[in-house]
């Protein structure tokens, strides 16, 4: 790729540390304090490496560790690198969920980059909504950025059988409410599940938005799959910092590199390794802080035709360490590339056409990253399912789902909310079979709030216990990358604010459709409007602090669930001196 500017030039870092006037000396002269040389405010460029590492989010623990290679990339590159602690919304601990923090993380981290003197930023990322927080705040801000994730945790295994994080924790669990596991068997798999640093080890959310982040072309060739204890993860975090240093100079910028091809490139690579649901609020936020006109429409178009070939779980059977081994994410690009469905010339972080960096890698493992002939299935891609019961759409993933199932019509047995599941779910007097469809409400981005993923509803103790393990469910939740099942999430509009979601009834009758992409309740268009005329809130609204700014401004899924003051507004990069 040609430099897109001249170098030597005047960094943004200047107006903070060049000169002489008495507010540069008040900038610089406090640096100085950490010991750094006057030499090094010179002009060249200063990198923010802006760290999620966090005690209380397990899956970047070892982000401290990375950031030292990075540091050394850049030092090596001529670069002045600065460590930034960052918000870091954990999938693990933060209630009522992670994605309820996702936009303030974003929100914090743009201004963070804007208000402070950097010229290029490394986004140090791995759990969930680390990796879309950060790169949606650094599209807003359009700096030059590049991600380096933390991957995936080494294999759990227990008793012989790979174990799968989260994907398991599901599995053991309904076997527990079967009664064909102990719960003392059950804490005893516990200690098999997070045997290493790392995020999931399956194609959950955090191993998927790391292969959304090399796909887009944010991050360099090779990232996603490399376990977080390779010492090859190291490496990628040194040339990651040798990089960015360049893209400073050649003021190579998300914009530049997050285009329309780009999204359509990661939307098929989603489907080729089955990726999380997830992906889907994600990427329409991304794009919408980028200013590409991405939407449910786009998902649909662009993967109902890309068979899935990553055999992973929880869609297949391996795991993201013999993905890494098999070749990793440059192998399902070139395959995407071969059968026509990448577009070649999208510019990625290393100045390179995607096609550049992939067309001569190959596949050491194809039970692994399998022909597509013997895909999990020919069309991978997340379905979009509209209907009078979701108008403005809902998604379901077809590689994690029970075939028999895709089209079905039952009978609704409705929960009003979590709390309303949790009561009932294990009543045996509880009026539901493996015919019915599970419906619950309110917990979309109004609802829950924040969305949780709860959307992949346990079933009943008495149908599992006559050997069946999945049903229907529909929600305007959302579900973990690592769950499997026939369920319908991001149902919009979602219930909290009237959707047809908030009137159905139990006993009403409900049809999936996904080859036609329908999901429809059976009532007339008059008795539906009479009951959406007679609806009224049952939910209790915040009105203080971050969750009544969540609650007032937070949009549908279908749109990327984002603030509606932030989408779509690039600001200027450099900061207001008050001094």
């Amino acid at each position: 790729m040609t430099k897109k500017a001249e170098w030597p030039r005047r960094l943004r870092s200047q107006e903070w540390y060049g000169g002489t006037s008495r507010d540069v000396i008040y900038h610089r002269g406090w640096m100085k304090n950490q010991g750094y040389p006057h030499d090094l405010f010179d002009g060249r460029p200063v990198i923010g490496i802006l760290n999620t590492w966090s005690d209380m989010t397990p899956c970047n623990g070892h982000l401290r560790e990375l950031a030292e290679k990075v540091k050394a990339g850049i030092w090596e590159a001529g670069g002045f690198p600065m460590e930034v602690p960052v918000f870091s919304a954990s999938e693990n601990t933060f209630r009522p969920t992670a994605m309820m923090y996702r936009n303030l993380a974003a929100l914090a981290i743009e201004e963070t980059i804007r208000g402070q003197p950097m010229d290029g930023c490394v986004l140090m990322v791995g759990c969930d909504k680390t990796t879309p927080s950060l790169i949606m705040a650094a599209a807003s801000v359009d700096l030059p950025s590049i991600v380096v994730t933390g991957g995936p945790m080494l294999n759990g295994y227990f008793r012989g059988e790979r174990v799968g994080s989260g994907t398991h924790l599901w599995k053991f669990s309904e076997m527990v409410k079967a009664g064909e596991m102990t719960q003392e068997e059950f804490l005893e798999a516990e200690a098999s599940m997070s045997r290493s640093s790392g995020t999931c080890n399956t194609m959950g959310t955090a191993s998927t938005m790391a292969s959304m982040a090399e796909a887009l072309g944010m991050a360099l060739s090779g990232n996603a799959a490399i376990p977080g204890v390779d010492s090859r993860r190291k490496v990628m975090a040194q040339l990651t910092g040798r990089r960015i240093v360049q893209m400073v100079k050649d003021d190579l910028k998300p914009s530049d590199i997050m285009t329309k091809q780009a999204f359509e490139n990661a939307i098929r690579t989603n489907a080729a390794i089955g990726g999380s649901t997830n992906a889907v609020i994600h990427l329409l936020a991304m794009a919408g802080r980028v200013g590409i006109d991405l939407t449910l429409d786009d998902w649909d178009r662009c993967g109902r035709d890309v068979p899935t070939i990553v055999n992973l779980m929880p869609s297949g059977k391996y795991l993201m360490e013999e993905f890494f081994y098999a070749g990793g994410l440059p192998v399902v690009l070139k395959r995407l590339g071969e059968a026509g469905l990448l577009h070649k010339d999208a510019i990625t972080v290393s100045g390179e056409t995607v096609w550049d960096e992939v067309k001569d890698v190959v596949n050491w493992n194809e039970d692994v990253i399998l022909p597509a002939e013997k895909a999990l299935t020919q069309s991978g891609g997340i379905v979009v399912v509209r209907g009078n019961l979701a108008p403005k759409g809902a998604v379901l993933k077809p590689s994690a789902a029970s075939r028999h199932l895709l089209p079905h019509r039952g009978r609704a047995v409705v929960f009003e909310d979590i709390d309303d599941y949790k009561a009932k779910i294990n009543d045996d007097n509880l009026d539901i079979d493996e015919t019915c469809v599970m419906v619950m409400k309110n917990c979309g981005p109004k609802g829950y709030p924040g969305m949780a993923e709860v959307g992949n509803m346990g079933l009943p103790p008495k149908v599992l216990k006559k050997g069946i393990t999945d049903m229907v469910r529909i929600s305007d939740a959302r579900m973990s990358g690592t769950a499997y099942g026939t369920v319908v999430l991001h149902t919009s509009p979602e219930a909290a604010v009237g959707g047809p979601l908030a009137v159905v009834r139990n006993g009403d009758m409900i049809e999936l459709d996904v080859p036609n992409r329908r999901l429809h309740l059976d009532i007339s268009d008059e008795e539906l409007a009479r009951r959406l005329a007679e609806w009224t809130p049952n939910h209790e609204l915040p009105t203080s602090g971050y969750a009544w700014l969540h609650q007032q401004h937070v949009q549908g899924a279908d749109t990327g669930a984002d603030l509606d003051f932030l989408k779509g507004c690039r600001g200027s990069a450099v900061g207001k001196d008050s001094h």
